[in-house]
């Protein structure tokens, strides 16, 4: 079969265009009727390029076809019989498209199941803090007179709406970034002033769990960066470290600068992290063991969104004897710190 269509798509056409040449030049060296042979030979001629024509309008045509099923869901692409000739170039090309197209589609269709599975844990994870809230709500409706637990209820309706409001702001930032939305600033940021702001929110609640939160600074340390983001970036490892350190534990921070980077080391009390999450503790919305499950699987992934954005870098790993230890550097470093914020954290 193969040998066949060599003959049709190559052979033929070059032995009738020869055959017609050589019988036109015969015929007119001999002097035999000159006019009459050359129109035979131009008519041969002329006959070679349409059965040409045709042969590769049919094989264009069969090249189509192979297309069109391919758009139609077929998963081969056999071009093997245009692997010579002309149309060889043009078939490598279609075929190196047609493989790009399905890994893109075979691409979308995982981020497509990535994002229904995520909009279903971000549901689930709305509707718990709002179920708790139905019922907060129903039950202070009762007279205050029968209610003696309404300013715990109040107290926990409070945590119940700052943790929806994080879960909503911490996801719509991460989406803002991920679909290169956000423009970071480049200013002067003093790792002072930003372990101040980055501390605030969880001050209370590190208090109420009698968690120690030691810092020690090596001069002062400054990058350029983007305060607002930043420092929103370490509350979320500060919460992250607080929610996994048992009441009296502690909190140690420091922050050094050295002639390539300003680097923050995060350390708590805690159990650690386990050995298969390490890999994955900052994919997004990944809660594999019993240490991811405890979030929402966003937190950490902001985080270092917002510090790889800005050039940086964050590790994780375990600290002796036990804890885990959150190593964040900023390598864009101002030329003159004397503008940046030199308070105390």
């Amino acid at each position: 079969m193969r040998l066949q269509k060599i003959f049709m798509n190559r052979i033929l056409p070059v032995q009738i265009a020869a055959a017609a040449v050589c019988t036109a030049f015969c015929l007119i060296f001999c002097g035999m009727l000159p006019a009459l042979f050359t129109a035979m030979a131009a008519l041969l001629l002329i006959v070679s390029d349409s059965l040409c024509r045709m042969l590769r309008a049919r094989r264009i045509r069969a090249l189509c076809d192979c297309l069109d099923r391919v758009l139609h869901g077929a998963d081969q692409l056999n071009l093997t019989e245009y692997e010579e000739g002309e149309l060889s170039i043009l078939s490598t090309d279609i075929q190196k498209l047609t493989l790009q197209l399905r890994e893109q589609n075979d691409l979308l269709q995982k981020e497509h199941v990535i994002l229904k599975e995520s909009l279903e844990d971000i549901s689930h994870q709305l509707r718990t803090p709002l179920t708790s809230m139905t019922l907060l709500v129903n039950l202070m409706r009762r007279p205050q007179k029968e209610n003696e637990k309404l300013p715990e209820q109040l107290r926990e309706l409070s945590s119940l709406m700052n943790r929806m409001q994080w879960l909503i702001e911490t996801l719509l930032g991460l989406s803002r970034m991920q679909a290169g939305a956000v423009k970071f600033r480049q200013e002067p940021v003093s790792c002072k002033a930003l372990l101040r702001t980055a501390l605030e929110p969880i001050a209370i609640s590190a208090e109420l769990k009698s968690i120690e939160i030691q810092t020690d600074f090596t001069g002062n340390p400054v990058f350029l960066g983007d305060m607002q983001y930043s420092a929103e970036a370490l509350g979320n490892l500060l919460k992250n470290c607080m929610e996994h350190t048992p009441s009296g534990g502690c909190i140690r921070i420091e922050a050094m600068q050295t002639a390539l980077y300003a680097g923050i080391v995060i350390t708590d009390s805690g159990e650690g992290i386990a050995q298969e999450d390490l890999p994955h503790l900052f994919d997004r919305f990944y809660r594999g063991s019993d240490f991811a499950k405890s979030g929402y699987g966003i937190g950490l992934a902001f985080a270092k969104r917002v510090i790889t954005g800005q050039g940086g870098s964050i590790t994780v790993r375990n600290a002796e004897p036990h804890g885990a230890v959150f190593d964040i550097r900023f390598f864009r470093l101002p030329d003159n710190d004397s503008t940046a914020d030199t308070g105390s954290a």
